[in-house]
C-alpha cells in the first residue's frame, strides 16, 4: 500500500513514536506538583514548550498545547475576539479556510457579530489588497490559513499581515499544513497547528499568542496552560509533538526538494495520461508534497474506491465523497471542477516508484470508472423551441456534467442547451466543464425543479 493522504494526517514519525514511549515512563505525573515526579514531568512539559517555540518563532510563556489543532482554534478565535469586543465583533475569514476557522465565523455570525469572507482566485490564492478593503473600524480579528489543506496553495501570510499590522488589527493563522515545513514569516498575532499534521501523535495541538495581542480566555478559568487551554497536559504527547517537529524540520529543506519534484511529476504528467483533466492550486506557490486535480465525467467516491484497490490511499474534496452531495467550499470558492477530485499528498519518505505506480495505474482506473456510469438515456433529452433541454434532475454528479458533454454537439454553433439539474454539485461543475471545453456558459434560472443552467455552443 502506498499511503498518499499526509495532509489528513502524516504517519507517526519515528523520533515521534521514541518520544513518546520514552516519556510514559517519566511524564505521567502531575507538572504542577513540587515533589520528585511532578518535577521530573514538568521539565519534559517545559523542555517541550520550548523546542515547539522554537520552531514556531516565538517565546515559550507564548505558547500553549490544546488538545488538537481544532481546539487551538476555536480557542484562538474566541479569545482574540473576547479581548478585542470593546473595538468590535466583526471577523475577517478567507473563503478557503478550514472548517475550524469557519464554524469560530458561524457561532460569531450566530451571536449577532458580523463576518466578511475574502474571495480567492482560481489557483486559492487571496489579494492581500482585498483584505485591506475587508477592515473596518469594528474589525476584531482577521484570520488566514498559511496554506491550503485541500489544494496546497500557499498564502501571502506576510503582505496580509502587514496589511493588518497597520491598521491595528491582530492576524491568526492557521498554520496547520505548513508548519513541519518551517516557521510562517510575517508579523503574525496568533498562530495554531496541529501536530498530527506534521508526523507526531493525534491529540495535540498548539497555540501561540504574541505578547501585545489583547486576549481572554472563555470558559471557567482553569490553572493549566496559563489558564487557556483546561485540562490535564498529555505530557508524553506533548513530548513526542515537539520532538517530531524538530525532527522534521531537520529534514524540511531537503525533503522538500524531493518531494517537489514528485508533485511536478504528478502535475505534468496526470493530463498527459487522463483527457479532460484539471490540474487545480497555485502551481508554484504551493506545498512541497501536494497535488490535486479533478476529472471530468467521474464519480468521485468510486475513483477512490479503486485506486484504494489498487494500493494507493488518496483523498477528495470532491462533493461525491460527502453526505451532504454538495461541493467542497474550498473548490466552490476556487470555482473549478469539483467533479472526480483526487488529492495526493505525500508524506515524508514516500518512495519515487510509488508515485510512478500511480501514475500507470490511474488512466486504467479513471477509464474503468468511467465506462461504469454508462451512456445516458435518450429520454433525458429534449427540444424547445431552439433549445436542447437535457433533464438530469434527480442525478447526481458527474452525471449532469456527462450528458451536457453528450449532446453539446447536437446544436449548431450558437445554439444553447437547458441543463436541468437539483444537484448542488452543478451549480460549480458545469461552469468550470465549459471553461475546460471552451464552450460558453449563459447562467442559471430558476425551474420548476431544481435549476436550469444554459450552456451556448461556442466550438
Amino acid at each position: 500500500m502506498a499511503y498518499f493522504d499526509a495532509a489528513s494526517s502524516a504517519p507517526l514519525h519515528p523520533v515521534a513514536r521514541q518520544a513518546l514511549l520514552a516519556s510514559f515512563d517519566e511524564g505521567w505525573a502531575d507538572p504542577a506538583r513540587l515533589y520528585r515526579e511532578g518535577r521530573r514531568a514538568r521539565v519534559l512539559l517545559d523542555a517541550a514548550r520550548e523546542a515547539a517555540a522554537e520552531a514556531v518563532g516565538c517565546r515559550p510563556d507564548e505558547l500553549i498545547f490544546t488538545s488538537s489543532g481544532t481546539r487551538a482554534v476555536h480557542t484562538g478565535i474566541a479569545g482574540a475576539l473576547a479581548g478585542r469586543r470593546r473595538i468590535g465583533r466583526h471577523l475577517i475569514v478567507s473563503a478557503v479556510e478550514h472548517s475550524s476557522v469557519l464554524h469560530s465565523a458561524e457561532l460569531l455570525e450566530t451571536a449577532g457579530g458580523s463576518v466578511t469572507q475574502v474571495a480567492v482566485d482560481r489557483a486559492g490564492l487571496v489579494d492581500p489588497a482585498a483584505y485591506g478593503d475587508a477592515l473596518r473600524e469594528d474589525t476584531a480579528l482577521a484570520c488566514l490559513q498559511s496554506a491550503n489543506h485541500e489544494v496546497g496553495t500557499e498564502q501571502p501570510v506576510g503582505a496580509v499581515a502587514e496589511v493588518c499590522r497597520e491598521a491595528g488589527v491582530p492576524l491568526l493563522v492557521d498554520a496547520a499544513q505548513s508548519l513541519g515545513w518551517g516557521p510562517v514569516d510575517g508579523g503574525w498575532s496568533l498562530l495554531t497547528a496541529s501536530a498530527h499534521k506534521w508526523g507526531g501523535p493525534s491529540g495535540v495541538g498548539l497555540l501561540a499568542v504574541r505578547k501585545g495581542v489583547r486576549f481572554a480566555a472563555q470558559g471557567p478559568v482553569d490553572e493549566r496552560e496559563s489558564g487557556r487551554a483546561p485540562g490535564f497536559e498529555n505530557i508524553p504527547a506533548i513530548v513526542a509533538a515537539a520532538a517530531s517537529l524538530r525532527a522534521v524540520r531537520a529534514e524540511a529543506a531537503e525533503e522538500a526538494v524531493r518531494l517537489r519534484k514528485l508533485t511536478d511529476r504528478i502535475r505534468a504528467r496526470v493530463p498527459r495520461l487522463v483527457s479532460d483533466v484539471e490540474v487545480v492550486g497555485d502551481p508554484v506557490r504551493r506545498l512541497p508534497g501536494v497535488v490535486t486535480f479533478s476529472c471530468l465525467y467521474v464519480d468521485g467516491e468510486a475513483l477512490l474506491h479503486e485506486l484504494d484497490r489498487e494500493g494507493f490511499s488518496v483523498s477528495s474534496g470532491s462533493s461525491c465523497t460527502s453526505s451532504t452531495l454538495t461541493p467542497s467550499h474550498v473548490l466552490r470558492a476556487m470555482g473549478v471542477l469539483s467533479e472526480g477530485n483526487v488529492r495526493v499528498s505525500l508524506p515524508l519518505g514516500a518512495a519515487e516508484e510509488d508515485v510512478e505506480g500511480f501514475l500507470a495505474v490511474l488512466p486504467r482506473v479513471v477509464t474503468a470508472v468511467r465506462e461504469k456510469l454508462g451512456a445516458p438515456v435518450s429520454q433525458t433529452v429534449v427540444r424547445e423551441a431552439d433549445v436542447l433541454v437535457v433533464d438530469s434532475l434527480g442525478k447526481r454528479c458527474p452525471i449532469p456534467v456527462i450528458e451536457l458533454a453528450k449532446v453539446i454537439g447536437d446544436v449548431p454553433v450558437g445554439g444553447l442547451v437547458r441543463v436541468l439539474s437539483d444537484d448542488e454539485a452543478a451549480r460549480l461543475d458545469i461552469p468550470a466543464w465549459c471553461e475546460m471545453r471552451n464552450q460558453e456558459y449563459v447562467g442559471e434560472e430558476p425551474a420548476d425543479q431544481g435549476t436550469a443552467y444554459l450552456i451556448r455552443r461556442a466550438t
